[in-house]
């Protein structure tokens, strides 16, 4: 009967997760203990700040696949005297449109009946809970991988002895190219250079907290801790510095590839003014958590031996105004132990 039932499974589903799974990297054997600390560690995920600064935009049900945003070019400024007595040529309106299409994504797990009945823990719920993560984490990576390929970027320059020379690319940056009051200052310059709007008085910093361990020993920077009761705190919001309050993630974009100086990870910290970015989220179809319960496949599971648990969401980030975004990389000193993300 054990090699009917196993055979069966597999049958249904190559990838059901049985008490018998113990791959590496796939294995639930722990959770068949005699003993076993009933109290799961709590994972604590990694801030996902990305999407909570961009301009949200919901795509209405039935209305296809691609959104649009409209853009209206600006008027030159009317600087020649007007003649008396003639009127002179009007304006003309011009419109730019800019387009995404959604797309979607997901994952599940596959679940046996007899792993539900005889694990410890309750596998529904922390299976549950692993897939909610994991849509928050790959949400934020798609919305992180747009906006950071914006064309406005900085490089720190290398400092040598108090001696500083500047770098003009991604390659060239070593360990001495760190992050600093002045980069965060020229940065601001830049956005406001651009006439960026500001996001309640001020420009927001997504930063990696390797890089901000960096900025933080300036003595310079204030920590949230000091205005936190004062002002609403953006999520994950640590501190500010020079009219940019700034929020950490480990989400941060972080390259270690043959665009890198050799084994030397670089950081990205995004800078930005008010909605630089749009985010779609289609009606009706934002992201939700499936579980199925054993039985509910019908003929497909006719001895109500498996559940799947799963998410699914239907997702885009566009940029809107690319100069509402600088970008400034830099190294750190954790540079040499980084991974890229």
């Amino acid at each position: 009967m054990e090699n009917l039932r196993t055979m069966n499974l597999h049958l249904f589903d190559a990838n059901v997760q049985t008490t018998l799974t113990n791959n590496t990297g796939n294995s639930l054997r722990p959770e068949m203990k005699t003993f076993y600390d009933t109290d799961l560690i709590e994972m604590a995920g990694p801030e996902l700040v990305h999407a909570q600064f961009a301009k949200k935009v919901p795509l209405p049900k039935g209305k296809g696949k691609n959104v649009e945003w409209r853009k209206w070019t600006h008027f030159p400024k009317a600087t020649t005297p007007l003649t008396e007595g003639v009127t002179p040529n009007g304006n003309n309106l011009n419109i730019t449109t800019i387009e995404k299409q959604v797309s979607q994504y997901g994952d599940y797990t596959t679940l046996s009946d007899f792993l539900e009945m005889t694990a410890i823990d309750n596998v529904i719920l922390e299976t549950t809970s692993l897939h909610g993560k994991n849509a928050g984490l790959t949400l934020d990576t798609i919305c992180r991988n747009e906006i950071v390929a914006g064309t406005n970027v900085r490089y720190a320059p290398k400092v040598v002895s108090g001696a500083a020379t500047e770098v003009t690319s991604r390659a060239d940056l070593d360990t001495t190219a760190l992050l600093t009051p002045d980069l965060v200052a020229k940065a601001a310059a830049d956005l406001k250079g651009n006439n960026a709007p500001k996001i309640d008085g001020y420009y927001v910093a997504i930063i990696h907290p390797y890089v901000a361990y960096d900025l933080m020993r300036h003595e310079e920077w204030i920590d949230a801790a000091h205005y936190a009761g004062s002002t609403q705190l953006f999520e994950g919001e640590i501190g500010k510095l020079y009219g940019v309050r700034f929020v950490e993630t480990t989400e941060a974009k972080v390259w270690k590839d043959d665009t890198c100086p050799k084994d030397t990870a670089v950081f990205a910290t995004l800078f930005i003014g008010k909605e630089p970015y749009g985010d779609i989220d289609l009606q009706g179809g934002g992201l939700e958590v499936i579980v199925k319960q054993k039985g509910s496949a019908g003929s497909a599971d006719p001895l109500d031996q498996r559940s799947t648990i799963g998410w699914k969401a239907t997702y885009a980030t566009k940029i809107l105004i690319p100069e509402y975004i600088v970008r400034v990389e830099t190294c750190s000193a954790y540079s040499q132990t980084a991974e890229a993300n």
